[in-house]
């Protein structure tokens, strides 16, 4: 009898394949960063400098940028005070580089506006004392809150 000779068996590989959705739902959002509004040493003359806001918003998100008073009691966005032990020396700031344009909080008024990218976007602020400022000799300081509207 003669032997019977069987041929090695192979494995055959099987696949099988699904889709399954994948989504994300996108919501308009900013956000903000400061940097200090610095003048120096000041002495008696017209004191100017600027500061930076990095503004980032989703694209296309249409945005206002506004500066309040500050923290000195009787400070409104149009008559800025710095502070030093109770005695105030003032000072402003404007959105532009001729120091002409108040910059202040109410939308649609004295605020910056402004359309997302994506991506961050520079605002300056312009700080500007007036001359003739002979208050006490000191440090004077002032904190103002910045806020994105959109």
């Amino acid at each position: 009898m003669a032997a019977l000779m069987l041929a090695p068996l192979t494995a055959v590989a099987a696949t099988v394949t699904t889709n399954f959705a994948v989504s994300v739902t996108v919501q308009a959002t900013c956000l903000i960063t400061a940097s200090s509004l610095d003048f120096g040493t000041y002495v008696g003359v017209v004191a100017v400098t600027t500061s930076t806001l990095s503004i980032t918003c989703t694209n296309t998100t249409p945005y206002n940028v506004g500066l309040g008073a500050g923290l000195a009691p009787g400070a409104s966005v149009t008559s800025r005070q710095m502070s030093s032990g109770g005695i105030q020396m003032p000072y402003a700031v404007f959105s532009d580089i001729a120091r002409t344009i108040n910059w202040g909080e109410t939308v649609g008024v004295d605020t910056v506006t402004g359309t997302g990218s994506g991506t961050a976007q520079v605002l300056n602020v312009y700080g500007q004392i007036p001359a003739g400022q002979f208050v006490n000799p000191g440090t004077y300081t002032d904190t103002i809150t910045a806020t994105v509207t959109y």
